[in-house]
Order: C-alpha cells, then sequence, then structure tokens
C-alpha cells in the first residue's frame, strides 16, 4: 500500500515537473514572440494619428536617395524641458519658446544602409566599416551609423538638403505634444536592454507628423555645434545655434541607454569627427518644394 502510495506521489511530481517545463517553454515563446515587430503600415499611421487627434503631414519621395519626406508646417512651441519631466539636465533649460518662419521637409525615418549605398554609389563615396551588429552592412532597413557629423551633413548635400537645426529636429520631434515623449516608452521606442543595436526603421509608433523613430532608435545628428548654456540666450525667432568648434549635438537617443535619455528634450553631444555604431542622422530636404 505505501508502495503504491509513493508510486503515485512520484508521479505527481513528475506531472508537475512537466507542467512547469511546459510553462517555462510558453512563457519563452511568448516572450520571443512579443520582440518581433512588423514595420508599421502607412494605414497603421493613418489610424494612430486619428486616433490621437492628428492626421499624418503631407509625404513625398525624394528621387535622389529614395527616402520619404515629411511636411512640417511653421510654427511655435516650448522647446527645452518638458512640463513635469524630473530627469531634465541642466543644458535643456530654460525652457523657452520658439517660433519657426519656415515650412520645412525632414526625413519620415533616420536615413537607412539601403540610402546611403546609393549616396556612395553615386559620390564615389567610401562606406564606413560595418559595425558587428550589420556585419558589411547586410542589413539595408537599418539606420546607417558610424558616420561622421561630416559623413552626415555631405549626404544631406548631396540628397538636395541639409542637416536640420536643433530647433527644427526637437519641434517636428514633438509633433505638437509638450510631454518628453509623443507616446509611452515601448510604443515610441524600443524599451530595450543596454547596448542594445539599433532595429530596422519604421518599427514603432510614429509621432502626430508621421515621423517615425524619432526617439531611441539612434543618436541623430543635427546641425548645431552644442553649447550648454545656449538655451538661456537662444533667439526667439528662428534660432540657428551657437558659433563653436567643439562638439556637435546629436538628438533623439540611442537604444543603448537607460529610458531617461530617450526623452524628446535630451540634448547629446560628441566630437563631430567621432563614428559611433549607434550615431545616425536624418535630412531637411531643401529640393522638395522645386
Amino acid at each position: 500500500m505505501r508502495r503504491r502510495d509513493q508510486r503515485s506521489s512520484w508521479s505527481l511530481r513528475v506531472a508537475r515537473v512537466k507542467l512547469r517545463t511546459l510553462a517555462g517553454i510558453a512563457s519563452i515563446l511568448l516572450a520571443a514572440f512579443c520582440t518581433l515587430e512588423p514595420a508599421i503600415s502607412p494605414h497603421g499611421i493613418t489610424a494612430y494619428a486619428a486616433g490621437i487627434g492628428a492626421m499624418p503631414n503631407e509625404v513625398r519621395e525624394n528621387s535622389k536617395d529614395g527616402l520619404k519626406y515629411v511636411h512640417i508646417p511653421a510654427g511655435a512651441f516650448m522647446m527645452g524641458c518638458s512640463p513635469g519631466d524630473e530627469e531634465c539636465q541642466p543644458d535643456e533649460k530654460p525652457p523657452h519658446r520658439v517660433t519657426l518662419t519656415r515650412d520645412f521637409w525632414v526625413g519620415q525615418t533616420e536615413v537607412t544602409v539601403r540610402a546611403y549605398k546609393r549616396f556612395a554609389a553615386a559620390t564615389g563615396r567610401e562606406i564606413p566599416g560595418a559595425p558587428p551588429f550589420n556585419a558589411n552592412w547586410a542589413s539595408e532597413s537599418l539606420p546607417m551609423t558610424s558616420v561622421t557629423w561630416d559623413d552626415a551633413n555631405d549626404y544631406c548635400v548631396w540628397a538636395d538638403g541639409r542637416l536640420p537645426t536643433e530647433a527644427e529636429w526637437e519641434y517636428a520631434a514633438r509633433g505638437g505634444s509638450a510631454q518628453a515623449r509623443y507616446a509611452p516608452l515601448g510604443q515610441s521606442a524600443a524599451d530595450s536592454p543596454y547596448g542594445s543595436p539599433p532595429r530596422a526603421v519604421g518599427q514603432k509608433l510614429p509621432n502626430a507628423f508621421g515621423l517615425l523613430d524619432i526617439l531611441g532608435n539612434a543618436s541623430e545628428w543635427v546641425n548645431d555645434w552644442y553649447d550648454e548654456n545656449y538655451y538661456q540666450r537662444s533667439p526667439a525667432i528662428d534660432p540657428p545655434g551657437p558659433k563653436g568648434d567643439g562638439s556637435r549635438v546629436l538628438r533623439g537617443g540611442p537604444l543603448t541607454n537607460t529610458p531617461w535619455i530617450v526623452r524628446v528634450s535630451y540634448r547629446d553631444r560628441k566630437d563631430p569627427g567621432g563614428r559611433d555604431p549607434f550615431d545616425s542622422f536624418r535630412c531637411v530636404w531643401e529640393g522638395a518644394g522645386h
């Protein structure tokens, strides 16, 4: 009798172990499934924007680089530390009203590897060494990284444009929102562990202007020199950025950092000659209206 009870008890323990194992496998598969992030379709962009009370702006394709650019209307906004944002750094203060008097067109996504290869082929420019996460630049839908400020600037000029000013970048990135992020982290940007590489463009929700990956895929070079005190004396109309010869500004924040960096007002700066596998860029297309 005791032996049968022991066998029954043993069978029960085995069954429990099997159930725990199956549950563990299921949770792993579920986690893997949740990391699959299909690209946002144009219909998805429209539906999302309509849901937050806005429609995406007009989009045109630049025949030079094959990328899409979004029309950004002139307007005014509060630049710098967002209301209630307790993670702001001193160089994000004081928040100040800025008016941009001219419409502009900005890249819907960061410049992709595919577009940069097009630039290199047309100009004979050497492509930078590929990062470990994109050996031989095989994944052409990833943002083009490891570019210097000059590389980025030269690309934009070739594409009939320029790098955005810091004010243009933030105005476009906010999309009319005064918040630190236009959507919760995880929806606006991948909530990934430290050291995670950039992902293919277009996988997260757009902002109200229809811009993708403006936060948290790769840091983005802008035109301005860096001055930690610039906001204290920045012009209120079309600020061109300070004069300088030191560091250039990057905005947007990569996946390699903690969430407090993935905020629309966060400012980074680096040596313009540096090549970082987590730094990219997007352009303002000045030829769009011609």
